[in-house]
């Protein structure tokens, strides 16, 4: 091992113990499953906002996003464009009433909790419902979080060939990056998991600036940006750095625009996202954490962007579609190298990546583990269960679903922008309609927040896995983001199905009415 992989091993190795040591102390906090899965309701501005947005931005913001951008130029912004518009949205239409709504319906600790609290589901369906639908997408999603971790550790300490992965360095970073965001998220449950994200938060956001900037300075200190792209092999810089225009100078089409836009709708249904809204200590703290996430989201997504036509013009050594996702890495070593200070620096801006992995997978795993144990156990299978044994099924269930996440990542070709994309769809046209006639529509009921549900859920697989058009899949054969089509199909059969069956009773529309004016 060389000395600077010594140097930049050290800088994670005390990142991670940090990490632990956070997830210890809030161990010895947790006394019942609020504590665990909510943090007791008591998050303040700053962290719920940190929280919320690092928990979204994961691994793909710092290497599959710029990834995309690398191969692509700007064409691909679209999805940001996307992004931050659902981030907007999602802050001033949801969070507020969500928190609020929660609380008046039986203090809900959960998404699917609430969904039944919501329409006095007697039986347990939509929690049964809701608890396969997180399992089977957050299988995915962390998957992706844990792909991320391994690539960063095979890029850096791998000796792949021609620029490719190193497949033993790459099993190695995929059981280290799983086993630490395993412990501390097991031991610290969701206040852990909030406090590191605060902490994760604010790194991603000095590296994801920092170096961009240092990168372009040096540059173009002697030349155009334009002209440093041309000489790594940008035919047309143009192209590259036009919105409507695809690097090989094809306009892009509205299908991708539309499909990039449509990426903004997943917010309305991401349940490790909207979480943290009920989290939130009070209304004055939602205001504050929507000023921040949505700053917050600006620099982000723009500094992820530039990362990407940065790295374009700046890197050595050109990437290609099997390792363009490690760009970003390729650029903190290429930038911070020659002494160890150096590369000191570089290695805690290297674990700004690592912050962006683990800030997603831990929130993940969280709710992966509150929807199995409030839901599925507590709520269904054995609704006299203790506090303690509820509390252990949910830590037993995030073992679980780490080892499910675990054994899809193995693929060291599997796309981290590819697994969030169906992740994505699934949460979003599964519950992102659901989520919003709950909250604003009187007259939405129990049959068709469960067809709704299904529905989305169902098109995004069928969409995206099913080979039903001469061998390929729809998505394959058409280009359309499943979530486009399957959050408008959830919301038409939410609709339709609540209109043709039974009104809500007077104390469902009673409860509806009372949040208008509710102070929490």
């Amino acid at each position: 091992m060389t000395s600077e992989n010594i140097i930049i091993l050290s800088a994670f190795a005390v990142y991670m113990v940090i990490m632990i040591a956070i997830g210890v102390v809030y161990s010895r906090k947790t006394k019942n499953n609020e504590d665990y899965f909510l943090g007791g309701r008591n998050l303040g501005g700053w962290t719920a906002a940190m929280s919320a947005q690092a928990s979204d931005m994961s691994g793909w913001l710092l290497m599959g996003l710029p990834g995309s951008i690398y191969l692509a130029g700007t064409g691909e912004v679209w999805i940001a464009i996307g992004l931050l518009i659902g981030t907007i949205l999602n802050w001033f239409i949801v969070s507020s009433r969500l928190r609020k709504y929660t609380i008046v319906s039986g203090n809900s600790l959960t998404i699917p909790s609430f969904f039944q609290n919501r329409y006095r589901d007697n039986r347990g369906v939509i929690k049964i419902v809701s608890a396969i639908i997180i399992a089977i997408f957050f299988a995915v999603y962390t998957a992706s979080a844990f792909s991320s971790g391994a690539k960063l550790f095979a890029t850096l300490f791998g000796h792949g060939e021609n620029g490719q992965l190193d497949q033993t360095a790459y099993f190695i970073g995929l059981i280290i990056a799983s086993v630490v965001i395993l412990i501390y998220t097991f031991l610290g449950g969701f206040g852990a998991v909030c406090t590191t994200d605060l902490i994760q938060g604010l790194l991603m956001l000095v590296a994801i600036l920092a170096v961009p900037i240092v990168a372009y300075t040096i540059l173009t200190w002697d030349q155009g940006f334009a002209t440093a792209l041309s000489a790594k092999g940008v035919s047309n810089p143009e192209n590259f750095l036009n919105f409507m225009k695809n690097d090989d100078g094809s306009n892009v089409s509205a299908v991708s625009i539309i499909s990039n836009l449509a990426w903004g709708l997943g917010y309305f249904g991401m349940p490790h996202i909207i979480i943290r809204f009920m989290a939130i200590k009070n209304e004055a703290e939602v205001k504050k954490s929507r000023k921040i996430a949505i700053v917050w989201v600006i620099i982000s997504l723009a500094a992820a962007c530039l990362i990407g036509l940065i790295a374009r013009a700046f890197l050595t050594h050109q990437l290609d579609a099997s390792n363009s996702e490690t760009a970003f890495i390729r650029l903190i070593q290429q930038v911070f190298s020659g002494n160890g200070v150096l590369i000191f620096v570089g290695g805690i801006f290297l674990c700004g990546i690592l912050a962006a992995i683990m800030s997603t997978a831990d929130s993940q795993l969280l709710v992966t583990a509150s929807a199995v144990s409030e839901d599925m156990f507590k709520g269904v299978i054995k609704k006299n269960a203790s506090e303690k044994t509820s509390l252990w099924v949910g830590k037993i269930a995030v073992v679980v679903v780490a080892v499910i996440a675990f054994l899809i990542a193995l693929d060291p070709n599997s796309s981290i922008m590819g697994l969030v994309s169906d992740a994505w769809a699934g949460f979003g046209s599964a519950f992102g309609p659901v989520v919003l006639l709950a909250l604003f529509w009187k007259r939405s009921n129990l049959a068709g927040a469960i067809a709704g549900m299904a529905t989305g859920a169902l098109t995004v697989i069928v969409w995206d896995y099913l080979p039903v058009v001469n061998g390929q899949t729809i998505y394959a054969a058409t280009g359309l983001y499943s979530l486009v089509v399957g959050f408008a199909l959830a919301l038409v059969v939410n609709v339709v199905v609540s209109l043709i069956t039974k009104k809500p009773s007077k104390e469902i529309t009673g409860e509806f009415e009372s949040i208008k004016n509710l102070e929490v």
